[in-house]
């Protein structure tokens, strides 16, 4: 195995001792990917994955009101209080500061591993959840962007 390995190595293996599962997958299968000399595929990942695990996640998000689960009273009831208001408010902040992500990762898509290690340094140490690194790249993004405005 040669040197192109390695980044994905060193992140599936910060993966694994940071308890982050979908690090560690995400790393494997691109791994086996590229060890089984499917290279074709990367550029198609590239363009289209973002999209599909927003997807995805959307799916696992929504599913309890596919489910009935939630239903419109509960929504509704939601809406009217304090924590829903606020909720919305950060849904919108989230929403936004993930649009801003996607950007600065095209423009500067080495700025994704160190997304990941702060990722992974929040699983690990602060007992966070690895779903941040899109949103993670919006506030990158907002503080750079803040920053440049008091040079």
């Amino acid at each position: 195995m040669n040197l192109d390995y390695l980044p994905l190595l060193i992140i599936l293996a910060l993966g694994v001792i940071g308890h982050n599962n979908s690090v560690a997958i995400a790393a494997t299968v691109l791994m086996l990917i590229k060890l089984l000399g499917f290279n074709d595929w990367f550029p198609i990942l590239e363009k289209h994955g973002l999209n599909v695990g927003i997807i995805v996640l959307t799916i696992g998000i929504l599913a309890p009101i596919a489910s009935g689960k939630i239903n419109m009273g509960i929504m509704l009831d939601t809406f009217k209080t304090p924590t829903g208001i606020v909720a919305i408010a950060m849904g919108v902040f989230v929403a936004w500061a993930g649009g801003l992500g996607i950007p600065l990762l095209k423009t500067s898509p080495e700025i994704v591993s160190s997304l990941v290690i702060g990722t992974i340094a929040g699983v690990f140490f602060c007992n966070g959840i690895p779903v941040g690194p899109l949103i993670a790249a919006g506030l990158v993004y907002i503080v750079l962007s803040v920053g440049k405005l008091f040079q």
